[in-house]
């Protein structure tokens, strides 16, 4: 798909020659002729890259791009000041105001389109959880090599794990609309926040919104809740949406666990790349070991096991005597899981009929135990 840029200027032919030269290089164009419309656009366009000018009326380039920083969804936009404004005094303005680059009218085409190029290979190479900045959270994803293997529950008991060994907030998010569990499970009514968000125009979802949407519980963690019910809200007709609530949850929590459900190619892109660490659940029967592998050899596509981390943890529901021995597990998979939790049913059935989770019920039991030390081998990372 054609890269989209939107243009913000006052004069009328700076916008149509600009325009026409960047269409002819293959790009989408959208245009606004005045600061209070430019933002308006870029926050329901969300455009790859703005060009700006300064000198317009009423709202300036240098308070549009103030604006632009300050909304979620343009806060990583790069912004090209494009202005006739020429001294050092302006362009440090500019910088400050929260451009990526600046360039003094009149420019030769060529020039003007390799700072475009240079500015869009830059956004598209940045990896926001290769490097964990200052107040960014860290977001660990958790799927699973098919279904029925408790990835939901893994990933509601880890983050009540890792909030009870830890002073982090901890943030849990259902990222599957009309697939929801955890309000069924724990007796909650209030499941549509996820819907809520991805119903939302671009622009609208903001640190507000996510926050509005966020449900307090009893037990140390905040979740984001989808329904249960058939959903209208289809993943992949909104990655765009997902992509900014996964940032917006970075500035929220300090940790974000995602339940990620199988994995589909659809979303892994937009999803898995915002991931800084995922974990895999398996179970320890040939076929769900089998596919497994294949996950592990599609994440290292993304980094993981590479410069990202990636981990497998092994769930059992059966006796003992009827599994693949952990040994035999390394020897397909490569590597050892990191954990393997027992098969704990009463524990289970008391929890659903209590509406608790799982390690709240008996948090000393094997089971539980298992999930509170795989919490303190993520905070190892985490801290770091």
């Amino acid at each position: 798909m054609a890269e989209k840029i939107l243009i913000i200027d006052d004069d009328s032919e700076t916008l149509r020659l600009i325009g026409m030269m960047l269409q002819r290089q293959g790009y989408q164009t959208v245009t606004a002729n005045n600061g209070d419309e430019g933002v308006a656009l870029a926050k329901h366009e969300l455009p790859d890259l703005i060009i700006l000018d300064i000198m317009m009326p009423e709202v300036n380039g240098y308070t549009v791009a103030k604006h632009l920083r300050a909304e979620p969804a343009t806060s990583e936009t790069p912004i090209l000041m494009f202005t006739a404004k020429s001294q050092v005094d302006d362009k440090v303005a500019g910088f400050e105001a929260g451009a990526d680059d600046y360039l003094t009218k009149p420019v030769h085409p060529v020039e003007l389109v390799a700072h475009i190029k240079a500015l869009l290979t830059r956004r598209v190479s940045y990896q926001p959880g290769k490097v964990i900045q200052k107040n960014q959270g860290f977001t660990i994803g958790v799927l699973g090599a098919k279904g029925g293997l408790g990835i939901s529950s893994t990933a509601l008991n880890l983050g009540i794990a890792l909030s009870e060994k830890s002073d982090l907030g901890v943030v849990c998010v259902e990222l599957s609309p009309g697939n929801g569990i955890w309000g069924l499970e724990l007796g909650l009514t209030d499941t549509k926040g996820l819907e809520n968000i991805l119903l939302s125009k671009p622009g609208d979802i903001t640190i507000e919104l996510i926050e509005k949407n966020l449900v307090n519980t009893f037990f140390g963690v905040r979740l984001l809740l989808s329904s249960s019910l058939f959903s209208q809200v289809q993943m992949t007709e909104n990655l765009k949406k997902v992509g900014l609530l996964l940032d917006g949850l970075t500035k929220i929590s300090k940790v974000t666990i995602l339940d990620l459900g199988v994995p589909s190619e659809e979303y892994l892109n937009e999803v898995i790349d915002k991931c800084d660490q995922i974990i895999v659940v398996t179970e320890s029967f040939p076929i769900s070991v089998e596919r497994t592998k294949h996950i592990l050899a599609e994440l290292s596509n993304y980094g993981f096991g590479k410069h990202k981390l990636v981990s497998v943890i092994s769930v059992n529901r059966v006796r003992a005597d009827i599994q693949l021995t952990q040994p035999q597990i390394q020897e397909k998979l490569g590597i050892l899981p990191l954990l393997a939790v027992p098969s704990a049913p009463e524990q289970a059935y008391q929890a659903a009929i209590h509406f608790q989770p799982f390690i709240k019920i008996q948090p000393e039991s094997l089971a539980s135990q298992q999930f509170y030390r795989l919490a303190e081998q993520l905070l190892v990372n985490i801290k770091k």
